[in-house]
């Protein structure tokens, strides 16, 4: 698969952060009606732990010299599965698209090579308005497996006091100074999320090390439950959305002998009254809709709706030979 005369591809350097930000926005704006990519995620993209820039990110670039697409593969758990972005500009790098997901591919190739591995797993995801791209997955041997939506709610009139938890149940925010607190953070988000399917371990020094890449942490807006005294629950923000007015949960996890108890949404609330107090303006998370779980209820039953669902697409791809 080649790209057009005068077409070309390279690494990417933080020099391109403008131009993969107006690469992302046209491409988020096509697809769900805004941008959705701020510019310190694309930083951080570039600056990821574990990432060659040089073999593992491509920007194409057309003959008048314009950036108009950029793919990376997200591997932040160091996992046997990768998952493989493509963003090209919705009018002028569609004839990259394609290219870009080809190339993609032959570098997940060398990776599991390089680790010895006889393959990986890839995914990648489409929104239901991506068509073009959607097919491209398929025509490159993805299928379908599950659906993810983005969810958000106003935070308009939320009061900045969080409702009463349930009767034995407490919420703090996070003492990032504790190293004991931190590891019990830790272990709570990693034994929970241990009942989804597609969660991917990491350990506690690899999670310290992913948060010490980012650009800012509020951990003022990091909680922690407890049921008499117990460390039962905890929800981790993120500044993903914060140059949109929007807090984001990051991670919501419940350990599952106390769950059904009201502490998921007693972690909500004060993460919505924390936002609230910030300013912000809506309230956002990710959410795997085949969460045995059903997380999906949860967030509903606190006023969070789609804004909008994208499906995930998966392949093997066999190692390099030789």
């Amino acid at each position: 698969m080649i790209l057009p005369d005068g077409w070309s591809t390279r690494p990417p350097t933080i020099d391109d952060v403008p131009a993969l930000l107006k690469v992302t926005h046209a491409s988020d704006i096509a697809a769900v009606g805004y941008p959705d990519f701020p510019e310190y995620e694309v930083r951080e993209v570039l600056e990821a732990p574990h990432t060659d820039l040089a073999r593992d990110q491509l920007v194409a670039v057309d003959p008048d010299g314009t950036v108009v697409g950029w793919a990376y593969l997200d591997n932040p758990n160091q996992a046997t599965r990768e998952f493989v972005e493509v963003y090209v500009h919705p009018e002028l790098g569609v004839p990259a698209r394609a290219v870009l997901l080809s190339r993609q591919l032959a570098r997940v190739a060398e990776k599991a090579a390089e680790l010895g591995l006889d393959r990986m797993t890839v995914r990648a995801g489409a929104v239901p308005t991506e068509t073009g791209w959607a097919g491209d997955l398929r025509a490159a041997g993805f299928g379908f497996v599950k659906r993810y939506a983005r969810m958000s709610r106003p935070l308009d009139g939320v009061s900045t006091t969080p409702p009463a938890p349930p009767a034995g149940v407490e919420v703090r925010v996070v003492d990032p100074s504790s190293d004991d607190d931190m590891r019990t953070f830790h272990r709570v988000l990693d034994t929970a999320f241990r009942d989804t399917p597609d969660y991917d371990p990491m350990t506690y020094e690899h999670w310290r090390e992913r948060i010490a890449a980012l650009s800012s942490v509020a951990y003022d807006e990091w909680f922690v439950a407890t049921v008499d005294g117990v460390v039962a629950g905890i929800l981790q923000s993120s500044d993903q959305g914060a140059e949109d007015d929007e807090g984001w949960v990051r991670y919501l996890a419940v350990l599952r002998e106390h769950r059904k108890r009201g502490i998921g949404a007693a972690l909500l609330g004060h993460a919505f009254a924390g936002y609230a107090a910030k300013g912000r303006e809506r309230a956002g998370l990710g959410v795997d809709l085949s969460n045995p779980t059903e997380a999906a209820r949860l967030y509903r039953a606190a006023g969070m709706t789609a804004s909008y669902e994208a499906d995930i697409f998966e392949r093997t791809v066999e190692a390099t030979a030789g």
